[in-house]
Protein backbone atom coordinates (compact mmCIF):
# COMPACT_ATOMS: atom_id res chain seq x y z
CA UNK A 1 0.00 0.00 0.00
CA UNK A 2 1.24 3.47 -0.87
CA UNK A 3 0.85 5.47 2.35
CA UNK A 4 1.34 8.73 0.43
CA UNK A 5 3.86 10.17 2.88
CA UNK A 6 6.34 11.42 0.30
CA UNK A 7 7.03 15.09 0.98
CA UNK A 8 5.51 15.02 4.47
CA UNK A 9 7.57 16.12 7.47
CA UNK A 10 7.59 14.42 10.87
CA UNK A 11 8.96 14.88 14.37
CA UNK A 12 9.32 11.76 16.52
CA UNK A 13 10.12 12.45 20.15
CA UNK A 14 12.37 10.08 22.07
CA UNK A 15 13.54 8.40 18.88
CA UNK A 16 17.22 7.58 19.30
CA UNK A 17 16.34 3.95 20.04
CA UNK A 18 13.49 1.50 20.52
CA UNK A 19 9.96 2.19 19.33
CA UNK A 20 10.68 5.81 18.44
CA UNK A 21 13.62 4.84 16.25
CA UNK A 22 11.53 2.15 14.55
CA UNK A 23 8.77 4.68 13.85
CA UNK A 24 11.28 7.16 12.43
CA UNK A 25 12.64 4.45 10.13
CA UNK A 26 9.15 3.39 9.01
CA UNK A 27 8.23 6.98 8.13
CA UNK A 28 11.50 7.47 6.26
CA UNK A 29 10.88 4.31 4.24
CA UNK A 30 7.50 5.76 3.23
CA UNK A 31 9.17 8.92 1.93
CA UNK A 32 8.64 11.33 4.81
CA UNK A 33 11.37 13.64 6.11
CA UNK A 34 11.93 12.89 9.78
CA UNK A 35 13.45 14.80 12.70
CA UNK A 36 14.56 12.50 15.49
CA UNK A 37 14.94 13.64 19.09
CA UNK A 38 16.73 12.60 22.25
CA UNK A 39 18.42 14.20 25.24
CA UNK A 40 22.02 13.33 24.26
CA UNK A 41 23.41 15.11 21.16
CA UNK A 42 25.81 12.22 20.45
CA UNK A 43 23.01 9.67 20.49
CA UNK A 44 20.91 11.92 18.26
CA UNK A 45 23.77 12.13 15.75
CA UNK A 46 24.25 8.36 15.90
CA UNK A 47 20.53 7.78 15.31
CA UNK A 48 20.51 10.08 12.28
CA UNK A 49 23.57 8.29 10.89
CA UNK A 50 22.00 4.88 11.46
CA UNK A 51 18.74 5.85 9.82
CA UNK A 52 20.49 7.41 6.85
CA UNK A 53 22.50 4.23 6.38
CA UNK A 54 19.42 2.01 6.72
CA UNK A 55 17.28 4.04 4.32
CA UNK A 56 19.41 5.30 1.40
CA UNK A 57 18.35 8.75 0.30
CA UNK A 58 16.38 9.33 3.49
CA UNK A 59 15.95 12.87 4.73
CA UNK A 60 16.72 12.44 8.44
CA UNK A 61 17.80 15.16 10.85
CA UNK A 62 18.03 15.43 14.61
CA UNK A 63 17.44 17.84 17.47
CA UNK A 64 18.65 17.17 21.01
CA UNK A 65 16.40 18.32 23.85
CA UNK A 66 15.15 17.09 27.21
CA UNK A 67 11.41 17.34 26.67
CA UNK A 68 10.77 17.54 30.41
CA UNK A 69 12.40 21.00 30.33
CA UNK A 70 10.11 23.74 28.95
CA UNK A 71 13.07 25.89 27.88
CA UNK A 72 14.63 23.07 25.89
CA UNK A 73 11.26 22.33 24.29
CA UNK A 74 11.00 25.99 23.25
CA UNK A 75 14.47 25.86 21.69
CA UNK A 76 13.61 22.67 19.83
CA UNK A 77 10.40 24.17 18.48
CA UNK A 78 12.29 27.28 17.40
CA UNK A 79 14.69 25.12 15.38
CA UNK A 80 11.93 23.08 13.71
CA UNK A 81 10.58 23.79 10.31
CA UNK A 82 7.03 22.98 9.25
CA UNK A 83 5.84 19.67 10.73
CA UNK A 84 2.96 17.63 9.28
CA UNK A 85 3.23 14.63 11.61
CA UNK A 86 3.97 14.72 15.33
CA UNK A 87 4.67 11.41 17.07
CA UNK A 88 4.66 11.85 20.85
CA UNK A 89 6.70 8.79 21.75
CA UNK A 90 9.08 9.83 24.53
CA UNK A 91 8.34 8.18 27.86
CA UNK A 92 9.72 6.76 31.09
CA UNK A 93 8.90 3.40 32.65
CA UNK A 94 10.14 1.27 35.54
CA UNK A 95 8.92 -1.30 38.02
CA UNK A 96 8.75 0.13 41.55
CA UNK A 97 6.73 -0.46 44.76
CA UNK A 98 4.10 2.26 45.20
CA UNK A 99 5.40 3.19 48.67
CA UNK A 100 8.87 3.83 47.22
CA UNK A 101 7.74 6.23 44.47
CA UNK A 102 8.42 9.67 45.91
CA UNK A 103 7.02 13.00 44.75
CA UNK A 104 10.09 13.78 42.65
CA UNK A 105 9.59 10.60 40.60
CA UNK A 106 5.88 11.28 40.14
CA UNK A 107 6.70 14.80 38.93
CA UNK A 108 9.39 13.57 36.54
CA UNK A 109 7.02 11.00 35.04
CA UNK A 110 4.34 13.65 34.64
CA UNK A 111 6.73 16.05 32.90
CA UNK A 112 8.12 13.43 30.49
CA UNK A 113 5.13 11.20 29.82
CA UNK A 114 2.39 13.85 29.72
CA UNK A 115 3.73 17.40 29.51
CA UNK A 116 6.16 16.65 26.68
CA UNK A 117 3.16 15.82 24.50
CA UNK A 118 1.21 18.80 25.81
CA UNK A 119 4.00 21.25 24.96
CA UNK A 120 4.79 19.89 21.51
CA UNK A 121 1.14 19.51 20.50
CA UNK A 122 0.18 22.92 21.88
CA UNK A 123 2.62 24.48 19.45
CA UNK A 124 2.22 22.22 16.41
CA UNK A 125 -1.51 21.37 16.37
CA UNK A 126 -2.71 24.95 15.68
CA UNK A 127 -0.27 25.16 12.77
CA UNK A 128 -1.62 21.89 11.35
CA UNK A 129 -5.15 23.25 11.64
CA UNK A 130 -4.12 26.44 9.84
CA UNK A 131 -2.56 24.47 6.98
CA UNK A 132 -5.56 22.13 6.80
CA UNK A 133 -3.77 18.79 7.31
CA UNK A 134 -1.84 17.04 10.03
CA UNK A 135 -1.37 14.00 12.22
CA UNK A 136 -0.72 13.78 15.95
CA UNK A 137 0.07 10.31 17.27
CA UNK A 138 0.62 9.39 20.90
CA UNK A 139 2.50 6.17 21.60
CA UNK A 140 0.61 4.81 24.59
CA UNK A 141 0.37 1.45 26.27
CA UNK A 142 -2.08 -1.14 27.52
CA UNK A 143 -0.80 -0.12 30.99
CA UNK A 144 -2.75 3.11 30.58
CA UNK A 145 -5.96 1.05 30.38
CA UNK A 146 -5.14 -1.71 32.86
CA UNK A 147 -2.81 0.09 35.26
CA UNK A 148 -0.23 -2.29 36.78
CA UNK A 149 0.16 -2.18 40.54
CA UNK A 150 3.94 -2.34 40.31
CA UNK A 151 4.20 0.52 37.79
CA UNK A 152 1.62 2.97 39.07
CA UNK A 153 3.42 6.16 38.11
CA UNK A 154 3.86 4.81 34.59
CA UNK A 155 0.30 3.56 34.20
CA UNK A 156 -1.33 6.66 35.69
CA UNK A 157 0.60 9.06 33.45
CA UNK A 158 -0.14 6.91 30.40
CA UNK A 159 -3.83 6.97 31.33
CA UNK A 160 -3.47 10.75 31.32
CA UNK A 161 -2.05 10.58 27.80
CA UNK A 162 -5.16 8.68 26.67
CA UNK A 163 -7.37 11.43 28.05
CA UNK A 164 -5.19 14.12 26.49
CA UNK A 165 -5.32 12.51 23.05
CA UNK A 166 -9.07 12.01 23.24
CA UNK A 167 -9.67 15.64 24.16
CA UNK A 168 -7.29 17.02 21.54
CA UNK A 169 -9.07 15.07 18.80
CA UNK A 170 -12.24 17.05 19.56
CA UNK A 171 -10.39 20.22 18.54
CA UNK A 172 -9.98 18.85 15.00
CA UNK A 173 -13.69 18.48 14.21
CA UNK A 174 -14.42 19.01 10.51
CA UNK A 175 -10.76 19.19 9.49
CA UNK A 176 -8.20 16.87 7.91
CA UNK A 177 -6.16 16.79 11.12
CA UNK A 178 -6.38 13.70 13.33
CA UNK A 179 -5.19 12.77 16.81
CA UNK A 180 -4.87 9.12 17.82
CA UNK A 181 -3.16 6.88 20.36
CA UNK A 182 -1.44 3.54 19.87
CA UNK A 183 -1.91 1.13 22.77
CA UNK A 184 1.23 -0.97 22.66
CA UNK A 185 1.77 -4.16 24.60
CA UNK A 186 4.94 -5.78 26.00
CA UNK A 187 7.52 -4.66 23.43
CA UNK A 188 11.14 -5.73 23.25
CA UNK A 189 12.50 -2.23 22.94
CA UNK A 190 16.11 -1.32 23.69
CA UNK A 191 15.13 -0.24 27.20
CA UNK A 192 13.37 -3.53 27.92
CA UNK A 193 16.26 -5.48 26.37
CA UNK A 194 18.74 -3.69 28.65
CA UNK A 195 16.60 -4.41 31.72
CA UNK A 196 16.25 -8.09 30.77
CA UNK A 197 20.00 -8.35 30.19
CA UNK A 198 20.73 -6.89 33.62
CA UNK A 199 18.34 -9.27 35.35
CA UNK A 200 19.71 -12.17 33.32
CA UNK A 201 23.23 -11.41 34.45
CA UNK A 202 22.27 -10.81 38.08
CA UNK A 203 20.24 -14.02 38.33
CA UNK A 204 22.34 -16.16 35.97
CA UNK A 205 19.27 -16.91 33.87
CA UNK A 206 19.53 -17.09 30.05
CA UNK A 207 17.96 -14.13 28.30
CA UNK A 208 15.62 -16.29 26.18
CA UNK A 209 14.41 -18.15 29.28
CA UNK A 210 13.78 -14.86 31.08
CA UNK A 211 11.87 -13.44 28.11
CA UNK A 212 9.72 -16.56 27.97
CA UNK A 213 9.04 -16.35 31.71
CA UNK A 214 7.97 -12.71 31.48
CA UNK A 215 5.52 -13.38 28.65
CA UNK A 216 4.42 -16.67 30.18
CA UNK A 217 3.42 -14.79 33.31
CA UNK A 218 1.03 -12.67 31.25
CA UNK A 219 -2.00 -14.90 31.06
CA UNK A 220 -3.93 -12.72 28.60
CA UNK A 221 -1.32 -12.37 25.85
CA UNK A 222 -2.57 -13.90 22.60
CA UNK A 223 0.73 -13.27 20.83
CA UNK A 224 2.66 -15.16 23.53
CA UNK A 225 5.87 -13.33 22.70
CA UNK A 226 7.29 -9.85 22.96
CA UNK A 227 6.16 -7.40 20.30
CA UNK A 228 8.90 -6.06 18.05
CA UNK A 229 9.27 -2.24 17.82
CA UNK A 230 8.71 -2.49 14.05
CA UNK A 231 5.23 -3.92 14.68
CA UNK A 232 4.28 -0.76 16.58
CA UNK A 233 5.93 1.33 13.87
CA UNK A 234 3.78 -0.20 11.12
CA UNK A 235 0.63 1.04 12.85
CA UNK A 236 2.18 4.46 13.44
CA UNK A 237 3.03 4.78 9.75
CA UNK A 238 -0.57 3.98 8.83
CA UNK A 239 -1.95 6.54 11.30
CA UNK A 240 0.46 9.14 9.90
CA UNK A 241 -0.86 8.56 6.40
CA UNK A 242 -3.67 10.27 4.50
CA UNK A 243 -5.23 6.81 4.04
CA UNK A 244 -6.14 6.79 7.77
CA UNK A 245 -8.38 9.85 7.38
CA UNK A 246 -11.46 8.24 8.98
CA UNK A 247 -9.54 7.28 12.13
CA UNK A 248 -9.64 10.11 14.67
CA UNK A 249 -9.93 10.26 18.44
CA UNK A 250 -9.16 6.56 18.62
CA UNK A 251 -7.04 4.35 20.84
CA UNK A 252 -5.84 1.56 18.59
CA UNK A 253 -4.47 -1.65 20.09
CA UNK A 254 -1.17 -3.15 19.05
CA UNK A 255 -0.91 -5.02 22.33
CA UNK A 256 -0.71 -8.64 21.21
CA UNK A 257 -4.12 -9.31 22.70
CA UNK A 258 -3.13 -8.44 26.28
CA UNK A 259 -6.23 -6.29 26.84
CA UNK A 260 -9.34 -8.42 27.09
CA UNK A 261 -12.05 -5.87 26.24
CA UNK A 262 -14.03 -6.18 23.02
CA UNK A 263 -13.22 -2.55 22.07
Amino acid sequence: MDLRLSGRTALVSGSTQGIGYAIAEALLREGASVTVNGRDPERVRAAVAGLTAAVPGAKASGLAADLADPEQVSRLLGDLGSIDILVNNVGLFEVAPFADIHDEAWQRYWEVNVMSGVRLTRHLLPLMLERGWGRVIFVGTESGVSVPGDMLHYGVTKAGVLALSNGLAKLTRGTEVTVNTILGGPTYSDGVADAVAQISQAQSVPVDALKAAVIGGNQTSLLERFIEPSEIAHLAAYLASPVSSATNGAALRADGGVLTGIL
